[in-house]
């Protein structure tokens, strides 16, 4: 019969053709809700070829046009072809694209417009594009809009996040179609249209299916043959368009991809109303600049980048991430007195916004479409980028007027026109959470735009399937509302019958086609070789296109697993990480020991003490070991408390405690008569000599010293290099004020000479000083203080304390300190990471050492590492003038000034 029609086409002309596409379009009939199994009538002269096996069998032979593209022009469709009230379509078009034509990539094909006309005469046409090439392989893509659409989708698209390079769908033989959903506008964020009920409700998704009845007709009619398999691709909203689709009309398509949908889409524009209110209300105090923005973020970047083991930009462990939102905004900075002074602080308003859009909405008085009570928020605590360079969007430009922030805008079009349609309206006094006259309203809306149907079972069970794709950083649709959805499938079809049927990715760092990552990949293959081939798709590889780091590649994992960093390699290549489930609490510490456990050390007053910890109940103990000369005070007690990265908060007076790998902690303990803390240093094991009193090998070493002795109104920093020989003798080369440390010599002057012995009784080495003019010796001598050596992970960490009785203080220039004794050997690189410091005038810092960039308190230094006879020290340069000495993890900060009130020694933990 085609071969006939073309013959007569050729031997009788145009006529004869037109004819013809009348009578195919005619035998479509009015259709039905029925699939592509169903649909179109089968031309029994020319049966579709065989195919459906394995996607690596050969594809099927491509089909030629039985009719010329120029006899569809000005052809009209009646109603009864639409499933779906209309007056009928009309192709306004129908115009030959040639391969060789300037510009064109999309190989020949016939591109088909036309409009579908309304019921409703106030409202406006549905657009629609069909494009149907010259050598077609069988099958359609329906593309769908985004935004408020209005804009027509003409189906030349590429696929979205697809690989770089590979050609548009329709360049590959693919008929395809989209439409512009029922209105005409010049922006995506224009919701004016919504005030008409045909227009509302062809947005809501009737348009989809309005256009996919057309364009099946005209396939039919060029090719005399009815589509192998139909696609449906879709972002943003048109990720909600495909998702709509199949849960409406099922039996219409074989696979859909849903790129980060709209699903909740009425909960979308709930959270955009939300955050505007946030935002605006009370006069825009809660607005914030794109600076302030950043600061959020930058804040919850450093604390969470880390958790997937990986320092690469991205947060990739978003779950244990939010555990920290608590920790990540009480660190954020306040401007003093609760007034904005720019970007480097943050009101209690613009906390409370940074909340807003953090927290999920939950609708406790009304519901949304299918049962929804619950509207997914942004993830601006765990490394979603609302403002800055990773994004296009931002908070708006200002706290009053215009009120153009990106995520409230098309809330207030929503509110205005499809809500309670008056233009009017001041969207900044509804209430999401209480929309009063409107709730009822606002369901319905629900209704007509949602696609939140969980019950999939149609579409799954005629061979559906579906991929789903969201990014973890998406700043405009939330991530967690297609969790929410994803998770009420499988509550209501099982697990098993999900896998079955659905493939779920989530991509951390990805936001809105924007973020830190964006990831290309072939979804279009994955799909077609599973529907087509039985072959379902499991973890896949993205490459990140963000020109900055373009070309890294992360695995796509399958929700809820994430990539984490096995260790080693490199950080830009996929095979070096693992999808993960894992999912634990960043404030839980690994260091922390399984049962109550006694640590032995010093303080920065020389006191000797322990420290027991009982981990089930986080309760301490610091007991006072006795010591020369002093009578131990009382023991302290308290309970430790979560802070983050290993730290605990106490009762020292605001002291934090922090455990370090290898069993050393460091924390703090009152000072008598003072409302500061001193700080101290401890040890699960250290060094006893028992067994072999008079062997020192283990631990003998030359080492630096750095220690501080302080009197009752100054201090003096101490720096020396110093000797622990095998037989337990020391001598240390006290160092010259100006010049800083020296090297270690034998014969320096001045000189401090000693041996230590065990005591059993206190688990501590007695410290006896001996005759500096003399030789080394081992005893005699006058007991003088003690040492704890700590065993930190095999490495000696020798803590030398110096005490005197403080209770009273009468003598200003009594001392009182320690000494903290450090191998030489680092360099650049060799203790790099996050430490806990605590200084002896009471205060708690954060510090970073990487390579040689060192911050301290928020202060950024340089560091340069001393060469031989020099080396394990490290000196900072004016950004945080002073020295650092590395020990095991145990991190030692002497100031550059000597003496005086601001001579500072500050001891802490990597964690």
């Amino acid at each position: 019969m085609i071969d006939a029609a073309r013959r007569a086409r050729r031997s009788f002309g145009p006529a004869v053709g037109i004819s013809l596409v009348s009578l195919v379009l005619a035998a479509c009939g009015g259709g039905g809700g029925g699939g592509g199994s169903g649909f179109f009538p089968i031309v029994p002269n020319n049966p579709p070829a065989d195919g459906g096996g394995p996607p690596d069998n050969p594809a099927p032979p491509t089909v030629v046009p039985v009719v010329a593209c120029a006899d569809l022009a000005g052809k009209s469709l009646p109603a009864s072809l639409i499933s779906l009230p209309t007056q009928g379509a009309t192709v306004t078009s129908a115009t030959p694209v040639a391969a060789g034509d300037a510009g064109n990539q999309l190989g020949d094909y016939c591109r088909v417009r036309g409009t579908i006309q309304p019921v409703d005469p106030a409202s406006q046409l549905i657009n629609f594009a069909v494009n149907l090439p010259e050598k077609w392989n069988q099958k359609t893509i329906h593309f769908g809009g985004g935004g408020f659409d209005g804009v027509l989708i003409d189906g030349t698209e590429v696929i979205r996040f697809g690989p770089a390079g590979k050609p548009a769908p329709l360049a590959l033989g693919y008929a395809t179609y989209g439409d512009d959903s029922g209105h005409q506008s010049s922006s995506i964020t224009d919701g004016r249209f919504a005030a008409n009920d045909e227009q509302l409700a062809n947005y809501g998704g009737q348009s989809l299916k309005k256009t996919r009845d057309v364009a099946q007709a005209l396939v039919f009619a060029r090719y005399a043959m009815k589509p192998k398999h139909a696609y449906f691709l879709g972002t943003s909203t048109g990720g909600r368009d495909a998702l709509s689709y199949i849960q409406r009309w099922p039996l219409d398509y074989d696979g859909v991809i849903a790129n980060e949908p709209a699903l909740n889409y009425t909960g979308t524009r709930l959270s955009n109303v939300a955050v505007g209110r946030a935002l605006y209300k009370d006069g825009g105090k809660g607005w914030m600049t794109v600076g302030q923005t950043m600061l959020v973020q930058n804040a919850a970047k450093a604390a969470c980048d880390k958790l997937d083991g990986a320092v690469d930009n991205i947060v990739s462990n978003v779950e244990s991430c939010r555990k920290l939102n608590e920790q990540i905004l009480a660190a954020l900075p306040r401007c003093p007195g609760d007034i904005s002074t720019g970007d480097t602080c943050l009101t209690e308003a613009q906390i409370n916004t940074v909340r807003d859009i953090e927290d999920p909405l939950v609708f406790s008085t009304y519901s949304l479409a299918n049962g929804v009570k619950r509207a997914g928020g942004y993830n601006i605590l765990e490394g979603t980028q609302v403002a800055g360079p990773y994004t296009s969007r931002d908070l708006g430009t200002s706290a009053t007027s215009p009120r153009d922030a990106n995520v409230f805008v098309t809330g207030d079009q929503w509110v205005k026109y499809f809500v309670t349609r008056n233009a009017a309206f001041d969207t900044v006094g509804f209430n999401p959470l209480d929309p009063g006259e409107y709730a009822s309203r606002v369901t319905a809306v629900s209704n007509l735009t949602d696609a939140t149907n969980p019950n999939l079972a149609p579409f799954f069970n005629h061979g559906g399937r579906i991929i789903m794709l969201h990014g973890l950083a998406d700043e405009v649709i939330s991530n967690n509302s297609t969790i929410d959805y994803y998770q009420q499938v499988v509550a209501t079809l099982g697990q098993a019958a999900v896998d079955m049927g659905m493939r779920f990715y989530t991509v951390p760092g990805m936001g809105h086609g924007t973020g830190v990552f964006i990831p290309n990949w072939d979804s279009l293959a994955a799909l077609e070789g599973w529907v087509e081939g039985g072959l379902a798709p499991a973890t896949g590889v993205a490459v990140d296109a963000v020109p900055a780091t373009y070309g890294r590649t992360r695995p796509l994992c399958l929700f809820p697993s994430w990539p984490k960093y096995k260790g080693s390699g490199s950080l830009d290549a996929a095979v070096n990480y693992s999808c993960v489930t894992e999912v634990g609490d960043p404030l839980a510490c690994p260091n922390l020991p399984a049962a109550v456990t006694s640590y032995k050390g010093g303080n920065g007053l020389g006191e000797e003490l322990h420290v027991q910890i009982d981990p089930g109940t986080m309760a301490y103990t610091v007991t006072f070991d006795a010591t020369v000369g002093v009578t131990p005070r009382a023991a302290r007690t308290g309970s430790l408390g979560k802070h983050g990265n290993c730290s605990y908060t106490s009762g020292e007076k605001g002291a934090i405690f922090t455990f370090g790998a290898g069993g050393v902690l460091s924390g703090g303990v009152n000072v008598p008569g003072d409302g500061r803390f001193t700080p101290l240093l401890a040890f699960q094991k250290t060094y006893d000599n028992v067994a072999t009193p008079n062997d020192f090998k283990t631990v003998s070493n030359t080492f630096n010293a750095a220690g501080v002795l302080q009197g009752d109104t100054s201090a003096a920093i101490y720096r020396s290099t110093g000797k622990l020989r095998d037989a337990g003798t020391f001598q240390y080369c006290t160092s010259d004020p100006v010049t800083g440390f020296m090297a270690y010599n034998a014969s320096c002057a001045p000189t401090e000479k000693g041996y230590i012995a065990y005591n059993i009784s206190r688990g501590s080495f007695d410290v006896f000083t001996t005759l500096a003019s003399g030789k080394a010796v081992s005893e005699g001598g006058t007991l003088s203080g003690s040492m704890v050596i700590g065993m930190v992970n095999g490495a000696a960490v020798p803590l030398h304390l110096i005490p005197k009785s403080f209770t009273p203080v009468t003598d200003t220039g009594v001392t009182k300190g320690l000494r903290i004794l450090a191998p030489l050997g680092p360099t650049a690189g060799m203790s790099d990471g996050s430490y806990s410091m605590l200084s002896v005038s009471g205060e708690n810092h954060d510090a970073t050492v990487a390579g040689t960039a060192f911050n301290l308190g928020g202060a950024n230094a340089v560091l340069s590492y001393q060469a031989s006879p020099l080396d394990a020290v490290a000196r900072v340069d004016a950004g945080r003038p002073g020295n650092l000495l590395f020990n095991s993890g145990v991190l030692v900060f002497l100031s550059t000034a000597t003496t005086g009130t601001n001579a500072a020694l500050e001891l802490g933990v990597r964690h």
